[in-house]
């Protein structure tokens, strides 16, 4: 008999996590493109330091909006 399979949901510290993480990456990106592209290392900076507070936020609201998104998610199943 199979089991039913469990929908996982993440916490919000989960999320914030990842897009903390994710934001890292991508921020030291965006300051290497910006460093080759003006030769200079503080407008790069400049650049990535508002790159990174935009793009956090927006990535931790579409996180926590596929939270109430049920398509192609399961029902939790009791006891677990």
């Amino acid at each position: 008999m199979k089991k039913a399979p469990i929908a996982l949901r993440e916490s919000n510290v989960r999320s914030l996590l990842k897009a903390v993480s994710w934001r890292l990456i991508a921020t030291g990106t965006t300051i290497l493109i910006a460093w080759l592209v003006y030769g200079d290392i503080k407008p790069a900076l400049a650049i990535g330091g508002l790159e990174f507070l935009a793009k956090f936020a927006i990535y931790y609201l579409h996180e926590r909006m596929w939270q109430v998104i049920p398509h192609g998610t399961f029902p939790r199943v009791k006891g677990h």
